[in-house]
């Protein structure tokens, strides 16, 4: 028998990942039964996308209940936006649904613990789709701090950019307001966040951050002109703005697509949404989100972190340290080659033992997205876990819940400007009973 899945939130990733993966690759083991969304033209997209399956039900945002009991699905997948997600993961936990859920989980560290507190007393339980960890080369990492060629580690060093493509694109969309992404210290970090706490087995215990708004908005240096309300796609401004000329040509007005949305944008309708356009102005006052930060973590067996991102520079990618009491590793991304206006080498690991020779690690590179993760990652969720990977890699709840924690503690110290411990926001949690690795 199928095992049945309904997907709150019907945006660009539920359709490229999940549905498309469901529909074809799994398609013997797995079937959609119901898509729930706010805004029926998404379900129209669905349509275009896969017209075979148009006959799947359909509900509204409030109908989830209802949705349930007609569609019966097993599983509940959250894939909305990030404000909508503690939503449906509460109300599947309540009617004892598994939820697969888009990182982050949730947007505070209030939802998250009523995550973990319905999770608790639910037979349902919670995967969150942290992709990064399946990458091949954070999978070695992981494997080489596990394996104890670094010690115990001491500290991690991680400074990660976004390119002036990717970066902006997040405050052109829903994303910069603060109110329905969490801000960009949990929407993006907690990918990076939920990393180092899975390479080095630690819990985040407290966190100092800055941050600041410091390219975008209306006080963004190359602003072309204070005003808002404008758009890319008819904006009078766009050959005096560096961002938007630096990836659009002169001779033809070209809407950057949606990167959540791509293709599916149709000829009869440019913006496909009703009431929204992911190609706001990326000065406009409504912004509320920082575009900068630099944080020091501490962990919970003495670990600490140095960690900055900044969603405006040359290039994309990050720069990563761990240290231990017997040595070091250190690797070096460059995302998106394409955009990258140098030469990028091949990434590799570097491993410094304390006393001793320096070793470059190659590791064999996969088809797909983030790195490779994508694809592993849906085995993972439509087959089961891996039985012959020797540690943990499916992140769950309490995955979830410390990334967007440590996220909001960023935030909330750069604003107060003092130190945030995770027990002050997320309350103190207990932890699980160990699970064995296998040997």
């Amino acid at each position: 028998m199928k095992k049945r899945y309904a997907i709150c939130g019907v945006s660009g990733r539920a359709l490229g990942l999940f549905a498309e993966s469901i529909i074809t690759t799994f398609s013997q083991s797995c079937e959609i039964v119901a898509l729930l969304d706010r805004d029926p033209v998404r379900f129209e997209l669905f349509g275009t996308r896969f017209p075979e399956h148009g006959h799947v039900k359909t509900y509204g945002e409030s109908e989830f209940d209802l949705m349930v009991n007609e569609a019966k699905p097993d599983v509940i997948i959250t894939a909305g936006r990030d404000d909508s997600h503690a939503r449906y993961i509460l109300a599947a936990l309540r009617r004892d649904l598994d939820v697969i859920t888009e990182k982050p989980m949730v947007t505070t560290a209030e939802d998250s613990r009523k995550v973990l507190e319905a999770e608790r007393e639910s037979k349902g339980k919670v995967t969150v789709t942290f992709n990064y960890r399946y990458s091949p080369i954070h999978t070695k990492i992981k494997e080489l701090v596990r394996e104890g060629k670094v010690g115990r580690v001491t500290s991690v060093d991680l400074n990660w950019y976004l390119d002036t493509y990717h970066g902006s694109s997040y405050f052109k969309r829903w994303n910069r307001m603060r109110e329905l992404s969490g801000g960009l210290s949990i929407h993006k970090c907690t990918h990076h966040f939920d990393l180092v706490n899975w390479w080095i087995d630690q819990k985040p215990v407290e966190v100092f951050a800055y941050g600041a708004l410091n390219y975008y908005g209306p006080e963004g240096e190359l602003n072309p002109k204070k005003e808002d309300g404008r758009h890319c796609g008819t904006c009078d401004y766009t050959e005096d703005c560096s961002y938007y000329s630096r990836w659009n040509s002169r001779k033809e007005r070209v809407l950057v697509p949606d990167d959540h949305l791509g293709s599916l944008t149709s000829d009869k309708n440019k913006y496909p949404y009703t009431d929204y356009r992911p190609d706001q102005c990326i000065y406009d006052s409504e912004i509320n989100i920082e575009d900068t930060y630099t944080a020091s973590i501490k962990y919970s067996k003495g670990a600490l972190l140095s960690y900055s991102v900044n969603f405006s520079l040359p290039y994309e990618g990050y720069r990563l340290a761990i240290n231990g009491t017997k040595g070091r590793i250190e690797t070096v991304e460059y995302h998106s080659p394409g955009r990258t206006p140098f030469p990028t080498p091949v990434q590799t690991i570097d491993y410094f033992p304390l006393f001793g020779s320096k070793e470059t690690i190659h590791v064999v590179q996969r088809q797909g997205g983030h790195g490779g993760g994508d694809p592993l990652l849906l085995e993972d969720l439509f087959m089961g876990a891996n039985p012959k990977r020797p540690y943990e890699i499916m992140s769950g709840a309490v995955d979830g819940a410390y990334s967007v924690s440590t996220g909001e503690a960023v935030w909330k110290s750069a604003k107060e400007n003092r130190p945030i411990t995770i027990e002050e926001i997320l309350g103190k949690q207990q932890e699980p009973p160990k699970v064995e690795a296998r040997k």
